[in-house]
């Protein structure tokens, strides 16, 4: 079993080191790593969740992680969606509310206490078996997760802030995020512009198009980790944020005149 996504909880079993595929979280996510442990790259560095971590990630931001299995073991974790439709009729059901925008940390670490154990242990029969986890059951699962993250009351802004990305400062955030390989329309909704105004804006703020700064932005900084950090073009090209090593190389050679592998 690699990764098997029913309705909206993923079991993971993956055999050797795995990049995540796709850094944008779409919805709030809480997960337990079962097995192995993530690296998690920041800002600040790289950030390593161990074995038995529970966190709960906020939806709309963008995350780069590698799954590590142990020496003789896969990596095993569970994932719970947290649907925003599901958690807005929870919250219409119950007259729960958030009291405003949320302003915490958008990934919470959270004790793997008895409750949360029992309720993990639960769903444990499914990961060999996740066809027999119907959409029904899947619902009763996703609210009794709901009512377990309510426990701590500091955790309904999080779960209920239903307010969209607001319009922030483009030249930061795109330096910042220029690596992540999303689509266009993600990178708009992240810094709370349509697409058409994230393009009308971009091309004020860098005077080219969004295409061309990414492509330009991804290979200087891969020109930088291969010359200067040594680093091998099969390293990096994902690093910065390219799908293939294939279209990287053939863009490095373009813009730069040599090869990757050469410089």
């Amino acid at each position: 079993m690699q990764e098997a996504l029913q309705h909206n909880i993923l079991y993971s079993c993956v055999g050797e080191q795995k990049r995540g595929e796709e850094p944008f979280v779409p919805e709030h996510v809480l997960g337990l790593i079962i097995q192995g442990s993530i690296d998690v790259f920041t800002e600040n560095g790289v950030e390593n969740l161990a074995k038995g971590t529970l966190s709960l990630v906020r939806k709309n931001q963008l995350i780069k992680a590698v799954k590590k299995p142990d020496a003789e073991k896969p990596f095993m974790g569970i994932y719970i969606f947290l649907d925003t439709n599901l958690l807005k009729n929870y919250s219409l059901e119950h007259n729960i509310r958030g009291s405003g925008i949320y302003v915490g940390e958008p990934n919470v670490m959270l004790q793997f206490d008895p409750f949360m154990k029992g309720y993990f242990d639960s769903l444990m029969p499914y990961f060999d078996q996740p066809e027999r986890l119907t959409e029904t059951l899947a619902k009763v699962k996703t609210i009794e997760a709901i009512e377990l993250l309510l426990r701590n009351p500091t955790l309904k802004n999080f779960l209920f802030d239903f307010s969209e990305p607001h319009k922030i400062d483009l030249e930061a955030f795109m330096n910042r995020y220029f690596s992540y390989n999303v689509p266009m329309t993600q990178f708009a909704k992240l810094t709370g512009r349509s697409i058409s105004s994230f393009k009308r804006d971009f091309t004020k703020v860098f005077n080219t198009t969004p295409e061309k700064w990414l492509q330009n932005r991804r290979l200087e900084m891969a020109f930088f980790l291969i010359t200067q950090r040594k680093k091998r073009p099969s390293e990096v090209y994902l690093e910065v944020g390219f799908e293939n090593l294939s279209h990287f190389s053939t863009a490095f050679k373009n813009k730069f005149g040599v090869n990757a592998s050469g410089v």
